[in-house]
């Protein structure tokens, strides 16, 4: 029985070994191998990715029947980052990773937008992607990998997929573009882009920039796409040699006959209940049309077809929408509330609204409605991340909530999402590169975007009102930024024919082609974040939506928001603290803190300050009362104040010996010797018939041995008097 075991062990290890497949190319100069058929073997379709060092795991499994009663494409993708591919163990109390970070949220959403589009229009089945890190080598990025091992995972699979897509890092170092940087690289870039696509066309664009002109940022585009066309022709080989057959599928394509019935009655009363400026006005109109559309259905089928067919109806009265609102832009240049296609809706801002924060800014465009609210605090309160790249902290912080009552829906609030995760990284990406350094303006920095209404581009919004917070709060910012939307209404036969859209809203979103997301100052590109549910962008489209975003930004920087505010304030809120700070010698803040804290604790406790000490020396001071900040401050100085040569000094006998006295010289409890022949100027017997203990003598410091040992001349009579200035000061 045994030696069977043995035999058939061996029989199926040869038969694995033949599935496993390693194909090898190179990108950015690096290897970069998929291995296929030795892992994860239940799953449709599994590829580990290794580039360099880094190496990434991807598994894509699908649902062998659609999910009942949904009307969308239930795709889930899962960034899953392991601590241990860095070598980290979890910080928190089990010592397992918790919830996904904000970074796995952005990743997941990254890897999920390129691919969306390309999977049948009709599939309803459940369609999870897993991309599990595995390994981590700075130099190369896991992101990457993860969107490419998607890519190559969903291709070989037996899903329905229209791919395969690739994916590439952008930077600009010293003013050269450069694919996928390396960590050195990074740290010294004006450009932080990821872009996804096909052979053919540009599929996602997400990047924070330090305001990149638009030229430059479209050349940084085509060079990522020139990586992508050669890696996706790679993948196109793998898929030819091993990818498996596509399954069949249960259709959810709208019935024929019912959508005929509704096109052919309703068109014109969906039409014209589409054309409405207020969102909601407008939603009760096609409500009412829906009812309408029920009823006439029932009387002229039947309640049981009416029942039947009661999806169909749905997803045929949404399709009927979609039609009439891209055929109104496309063959009229007509939109439903009634702008032209390069109009921007009504704006209006507002700054100081609430009374005791540190700043506030109110941002509307349209129905579209965000509150940005600014706080100040200590560097000590920067967020400390739990991740698998190196970025440890950082100082600002920006959040996005999107509550339910926004879009007039009575939901109870379960905290952020994927979504409100993405648009305030967004917003955040769009805003790091205007603020001040550390050393310039040493707070950490928090700003919540509220959204109190929403019909589309709450994320701009969100960087509108936020830029406007921060100026109010007096936060030095380099230049005001704004942000704006375009959207894209194509013809499906020709990809240069199409109308694009300034400021999109709601329905424009939801029934358009693209989402083309740019934030900005005057200067150039500080954000861009880009979704589209069409199979790509050209070159021309991408070229057009920068000179469309650049003049709505310049509209909206010069003619709405700066007349608000014009610059940041010179003085922060009241209520914000007020920082001092010094910086001393690293050796001395052992002595700043004291033993078990004492010392440090004992200077907040008399002054009620904040105190942070970096590990550089670095001390920062916060107070809202200033005169308590400047007490704190010179406790400090007290204490790390250094003995100098030929400094004179107000001191204190602290002990008589008969070769001198001991003087504490107020610097740190230091003490040195005054030496009987330095007491006076006359001979002396005995140093009691000078001095006793308690007495204050003034001293100037005569030289400092190698021992530390301080060594003192008494100075007295008329030379006291010449000094007395010198020890005032």
């Amino acid at each position: 029985m045994f030696e069977f075991i043995k035999k058939w062990c061996k029989k199926e290890g040869k038969e694995e070994n033949k599935m496993f497949k390693t194909y090898e190319t190179e990108l950015a100069g690096r290897k970069l191998v998929f291995e296929t058929g030795k892992m994860a073997g239940l799953s449709n379709g599994s590829v580990l990715v290794r580039y360099g060092e880094t190496v990434v795991m991807v598994n894509v499994t699908a649902s062998k029947e659609p999910r009942d009663g949904i009307d969308f494409f239930p795709l889930s993708v899962d960034y899953e980052e392991k601590l241990y591919a860095v070598g980290k163990i979890p910080g928190s109390f089990q010592k397992r990773e918790g919830k996904p970070s904000d970074k796995a949220i952005l990743t997941s959403r990254a890897i999920d937008r390129p691919l969306r589009p390309l999977f049948p229009k009709d599939f309803r089945n459940d369609v999870v992607v897993v991309a599990t890190v595995l390994s981590v080598e700075q130099d190369n990025s896991p992101e990457v990998a993860a969107m490419i091992g998607a890519s190559v995972a969903l291709s070989i699979s037996d899903i329905p997929f229209g791919g395969p897509t690739a994916a590439v890092n952008v930077g600009l170092v010293d003013g050269k573009i450069v694919i996928n940087p390396t960590e050195t690289q990074r740290e010294a870039s004006d450009l932080t882009l990821t872009v996804a696509g096909t052979e053919n066309k540009i599929a996602m664009i997400e990047a924070g920039a330090n305001e990149v002109p638009d030229d430059v940022m479209l050349d940084a585009i085509k060079a990522g796409h020139e990586e992508i066309k050669k890696i996706c022709k790679f993948i196109e080989k793998m898929k030819e040699e091993i990818g498996k057959p596509k399954f069949e599928y249960k259709s959810f394509e709208v019935d024929h006959d019912v959508y005929e019935y509704i096109e052919t009655n309703f068109e014109e009363e969906i039409k014209t209940a589409l054309q409405e400026e207020d969102k909601e006005t407008r939603d009760n109109n096609v409500s009412a049309v829906s009812e309408k559309i029920a009823i006439s259905y029932a009387e002229k089928f039947g309640e049981d077809a009416l029942e039947e067919h009661k999806s169909d109806i749905g997803e045929a009265i949404y399709k009927l929408q979609k039609k009439c609102v891209r055929n109104m832009i496309f063959f009229e240049h007509k939109r439903v509330d009634g702008r032209a296609i390069d109009e921007i809706r009504p704006l209006s801002c507002e700054i100081d609204l609430l009374p005791r924060v540190h700043g506030s800014a109110l941002f509307t465009r349209g129905q579209t409605q965000v509150l940005s609210v600014t706080t100040l605090g200590m560097m000590s309160e920067e967020q400390t991340l739990d991740g698998i790249d190196t970025e440890e902290s950082k100082r600002y912080m920006h959040q996005y909530n999107f509550p339910s009552y926004s879009v007039g829906e009575a939901r109870p609030s379960r905290g952020p999402g994927r979504r409100e995760v993405g648009h305030g990284a967004l917003a955040e990406k769009a805003l790091v590169p205007v603020l001040p350094s550390k050393e310039e303006f040493p707070y950490s920095i928090r700003v919540v975007s509220e959204v109190l209404s929403s019909n589309g581009s709450t994320s701009q919004a969100s960087i509108c009102g936020s830029t406007l917070s921060l100026m109010a709060t007096g936060v030095p910012i380099k230049r005001p930024v704004a942000g704006i939307s375009t959207g894209l209404v194509t013809n499906p036969e020709d990809e240069n024919d199409y109308v694009m859209l300034t400021d999109i809203q709601g329905l424009e979103d939801f029934f358009g082609d693209m989402d083309f997301k740019v934030g900005g100052t005057e200067k150039g590109i500080t954000a861009i974040q880009v979704d589209i549910k069409v199979d790509g962008l050209s070159y021309k489209v991408i070229e057009e939506a920068f000179a469309r975003t650049r003049e709505a930004r310049k509209h909206i920087l010069e003619d709405i928001m700066l007349p608000v505010i014009s610059e940041p304030r010179k003085e922060i809120s009241k209520y914000a603290p007020r920082i001092v700070t010094t910086k001393i010698k690293t050796d001395k803040i052992k002595d700043v803190i004291g033993k078990g804290g004492e010392t440090i604790n004992k200077i907040i406790d008399e002054t009620g300050v904040k105190i942070d000490i970096e590990e550089d020396g670095q001390v920062f001071i916060y107070s809202t009362d200033s005169e308590k900040a400047n007490q704190a401050l010179e406790m400090v100085e007290d204490i790390v104040k250094e003995v100098e040569v030929d400094g004179i000094y107000l001191g204190k006998v602290t002990r008589i010996t008969t070769f001198g006295a001991f003087v504490d010289i107020g610097v740190n409890g230091k003490e040195g010797l005054l030496h009987i022949s330095k007491i006076s100027k006359e001979r002396i017997k005995k140093v009691e018939d000078v001095l006793k203990v308690g007495d204050k003598v003034t001293v100037k410091v005569l030289d400092i041995d190698d021992q530390g040992r301080v060594n003192l001349t008494a100075i007295l009579g008329d030379e006291k008097e010449e000094k007395k200035e010198d020890i005032e000061e």
